[in-house]
């Protein structure tokens, strides 16, 4: 049994798999795929304890900032169009340099954004805390980019499970995050701040660190090995590799091209946008209508963290549904969680229990469609092109939750929180009518 550990693996881009070019189940590919599902796996539970900040203690300060719950959503909006921004620059960089320059630069920009948040916090400052958020975003991107560099070195067969294991093991920065209120109160006591101010510097902390690991240990990088696997190999056929001959970029007409001529593609790029627009639009108001309903913080933070822990708590079983039944059946069951949400808010949406049993709903719904289309889209996209379309599909998927959590204050003064739930539903349509057609011609 081979000793794991964090230091970077030496000499692997050598000559054990010289005699199998661009085979990713070589014995010093498969040892570098297992060093980097450590090294992701520990900075995305570093990270997301930072990036879990927002969804509660970010959504909070932004209704009191701007002294209206219907602009509460402003917290999500801003670190959400972060991320769908950084998406396409990040990705980018991992095809010029590698992941470890793309994930290690995400993170620590987003400690940069995070800094901000705590002035904002402690000035009431609007315009501070409408540029943090937005700066917060790019550790968000670098989260979601992460699942893709798992899958760089796995086989194809194993796709699913390689992202759905460092999806999962974010949990548990994910379901610390939203919690950082209480020690965050009690720093900001130590240090003279604001409660929400101390919340945010915690924060910092972690996605700095979570950016030197990054930094230090994701060596060999696996985009840049992959590459070299898929450029040694004499086949002339297209790598299944992300990352070659990225001289050719993925443009948007490239991306509707393969859209229109492959429906498993366009299939897993409507299931994750889709995934991440509902998921976004109904949890950026869940933390104002439980303090409506006299939700504490700690309630508050307690059912963002249940609900983070949907999201990612059973991400093995997404995978291992994906790779077993195929990306149709993970976004099928998808759609019957995010159905079942919408229907126990609309049962009772005053109900603090009912609330957060539909939060957890919500985040099951969000992992099997979420975790189902990024391994098909791995899967479908199998040439050059891969870096970048996963870049653009996480930078459409940013775009369309920002927009959610903008209008999703209004929506909710207008229709309610149930109501809100309901257009969530219907807002599946398209996802459901693209999984219909694709089944009927299978």
């Amino acid at each position: 049994m081979p000793r794991l550990c964090c230091r970077p693996v030496r000499n692997a881009p050598a000559i054990r798999d010289a005699a199998v070019p661009g085979d990713v189940t070589g014995p010093t590919a498969r040892r570098v795929q297992r060093h980097t599902l450590i090294v992701l796996s520990l900075t995305q539970i570093i990270g997301a304890v930072g990036s879990g900040v927002v969804p509660s203690v970010g959504v909070l300060l932004a209704e009191q900032v701007t002294e209206s719950p219907v602009w509460a959503g402003l917290a999500r909006t801003g670190s959400t169009l972060g991320a769908a921004a950084a998406g396409l620059p990040l990705a980018a960089l991992a095809v010029r340099h590698g992941r470890r320059w793309s994930l290690g630069t995400g993170w620590t920009v987003a400690a940069a954004g995070t800094a901000l948040l705590v002035l904002a916090a402690q000035m009431s400052n609007l315009i501070l805390l409408i540029v943090g958020l937005f700066i917060t975003g790019v550790g968000s991107a670098a989260q979601l980019q992460a699942r893709f560099a798992a899958t760089d070195l796995a086989a194809p067969a194993g796709k699913g499970r390689a992202l759905s294991t460092v999806v999962w093991v974010g949990a548990i920065g994910s379901v610390l995050g939203p919690n950082l209120g209480g020690p965050g109160q009690w720093l900001a006591r130590l240090l003279g701040l604001t409660d929400m101010a101390g919340a945010f510097l915690l924060a910092v902390g972690f996605l700095l660190a979570s950016g030197i690991v990054t930094a230090l240990w994701l060596r060999p990088d696996p985009l840049l090995y992959a590459t070299r696997l898929a450029t040694a190999s004499p086949s002339p056929s297209p790598s299944p590799v992300p990352g070659t001959g990225h001289r050719r970029r993925a443009g948007l007409g490239e991306i509707a091209a393969i859209c229109r001529t492959d429906r498993a593609a366009l299939l897993a790029l409507v299931a994750i946008i889709t995934a991440q627009a509902v998921m976004v639009t109904v949890m950026t108001m869940a933390p104002v209508q439980m303090s409506h309903h006299g939700g504490s913080l700690t309630v508050v933070g307690l059912s963002i963290s249940l609900h983070i822990l949907g999201m990612y708590g059973l991400a093995p079983v997404s995978g291992l549904v994906c790779d077993r039944f195929g990306t149709p059946a993970g976004i099928l069951i998808g759609i019957v969680l995010f159905l079942a949400s919408s229907t126990l808010t609309l049962v009772d949406d005053a109900d603090l229990t009912a609330v957060a049993v539909a939060l957890v709903l919500l985040g099951l719904g969000w992992s099997f469609m979420s975790v189902a289309g990024s391994a098909g889209l791995s899967r479908a996209v199998t040439d050059h092109s891969r870096a970048r379309v996963q870049g653009l599909a996480d930078t459409a998927s940013n775009a369309a939750a920002a927009i959610g959590a903008f209008i999703g204050g209004p929506l909710m003064a207008v229709a309610g929180y149930d109501g809100l739930g309901v257009l969530a539903a219907a807002a599946l349509i398209p996802v459901g009518v693209i999984l219909g057609r694709s089944r009927r011609e299978r």
